[in-house]
């Protein structure tokens, strides 16, 4: 049982190595131990603000993404708005320039239809001047007979005029 109860000197000597085995390692290997935690520890500080950032930026992005697809909306709804204004306008114009065609054709048609019923006015009075004139020549021809003759010539004359 002597191993089981330590003596004096044993723990006299096991303290002091202790103690030395203390010193070596606060001498040597603490500082090298506390530097690679306090290096690992401030890689992990690192990488979580790298993280941290890196998950900023992304929202940046995504917010800058959802602004251009908005802007890309809006943008697109003004040229479909500007498309659909063009469309009516150059149908507007369309319609005011077949208007514009039709009167001037219409305008062009009066102008014939003026000028042929002056035409046919115009052939009307010479007719009509070259019936008086016959009707004239005759009753001066007859003029010289009684007056009965003159009668009955320009009531002939008056039912010829009617049937031709």
């Amino acid at each position: 049982m002597d191993l089981i109860t330590p003596e004096l000197g044993l723990i006299f000597w096991t303290g002091i190595s202790f103690l030395i085995l203390l010193f070596i390692l606060a001498k040597f290997a603490w500082k090298p131990i506390l530097k690679s935690v306090n290096d690992r520890e401030e890689g992990i500080k690192e990488a979580l603000e790298s993280a941290e950032k890196a998950r900023r930026e992304m929202q940046n992005l995504k917010a800058d993404n959802e602004r251009i697809l908005k802007e890309a909306r809006v943008e697109r709804e003004t040229m479909l708005k500007e498309a659909r204004e063009i469309k009516a306008k150059m149908i507007t114009d369309a319609k005011e320039e077949a208007q514009i065609q039709a009167n001037k054709m219409i305008e062009q048609a009066q102008i014939a239809i003026e000028s042929e019923k002056k035409s046919a006015m115009a052939e009307l009075k010479n007719h009509v001047a070259g019936l008086s004139v016959d009707i004239a020549e005759k009753m001066i021809r007859e003029q010289l007979s009684n007056k009965e003759k003159q009668l009955k010539l320009v009531e002939d004359m008056l039912a010829e005029a009617k049937l031709n």
